[in-house]
């Protein structure tokens, strides 16, 4: 994939990268040493002087995925030159990993790139647990994958989660802030904790039930597991969730024959990096 730009100034050509194409320093390095970056047509290197009019090239080759793209069905939610979102089902991995090499949604959106004739990468910019639904966000070059990483470190990528909780939390909105940190090895699950990093996540009762409620969580900061360990916290754990949540919540969830976790990613709202418009993406799931 190339980004091509007219100069609108002279300078060096890596404080044009920088300035006007907003290339992090890394993709930069890797651009230079590569030898992927054209003035008019001609490599030049990052120091090369560049003036008004010129026509800037920076050829962005990703590497070679260590796994295969495959044939599988995805929900295309939004798609344009430079991002992809897509509804993943609960039960399915983001990537691959060691025991599980195929069947994940890098997989099948590797599949779907080739199928529609994309020269396009594997870049989340945002991850979900395998069995949390709902919304993810993909950039399909390293320099789009950069700027939705500026956007979420700026806190300007709002996701809106939803979920079905145990019980009916009191006050029915709030704030839950809460360090999160991660259990002693070999556990990869994480607990409240002082030692933890500050954790914060917003909430708001939408819907009640007997036994359970609907929630609309908002989190603040983005901890591994961070709707799952604050809302089991304050003790309305998300049904169907088998590690944070209690002997009532596993019941009710039996009850009510929830087999996965009942939380989705419903919406994201964020500035498109490349045009300046806001755009937001729902999910069509629910829980």
């Amino acid at each position: 994939m190339e980004i091509k730009h007219i100069a609108q100034r002279a300078g060096r050509l890596s404080s044009f990268l920088k300035q006007e194409l907003g290339l992090s320093t890394g993709l930069m390095n890797r651009l230079k040493w590569a030898q992927k970056l054209y003035v008019n047509g001609i490599p030049r290197h990052a120091d090369y002087p560049v003036s008004a009019g010129d026509e800037i090239v920076a050829v962005l080759d990703d590497p070679v995925p260590q796994y295969p793209a495959e044939d599988g069905e995805i929900s295309v939610l939004y798609e344009d030159a430079n991002i992809l979102c897509v509804d993943k089902p609960a039960g399915m991995l983001i990537h691959p990993s060691r025991s599980v090499f195929t069947g994940t949604l890098a997989n099948y959106v590797l599949g779907y790139y080739q199928r529609t004739g994309q020269s396009c990468a594997f870049h989340p910019a945002t991850r979900l647990d395998r069995d949390t639904f709902g919304v993810v966000l993909l950039a399909k070059n390293a320099h789009i994958h950069s700027l939705l990483n500026d956007l979420h470190a700026q806190g300007k990528l709002q996701k809106t989660y939803e979920a079905l909780v145990f019980g009916t939390p009191d006050p029915k909105a709030g704030v839950i802030d809460a360090p999160i940190a991660r259990l002693p090895l070999p556990s990869l699950l994480r607990t409240v904790s002082p030692e933890g990093k500050p954790s914060v996540t917003e909430y708001q009762v939408t819907e009640e039930y007997d036994a359970c409620c609907k929630l609309s969580l908002r989190p603040i900061t983005g901890r591994t597991h961070q709707l799952r360990v604050h809302c089991a916290y304050m003790g309305h754990p998300i049904l169907g969730d088998p590690q944070y949540g209690s002997g009532d919540s596993l019941e009710l969830s039996r009850i009510m024959d929830i087999k996965t976790q009942a939380l989705c990613a419903k919406k994201l709202e964020f500035i498109h990096p490349m045009t300046g418009i806001p755009l937001t993406v729902t999910t069509l799931q629910t829980v």
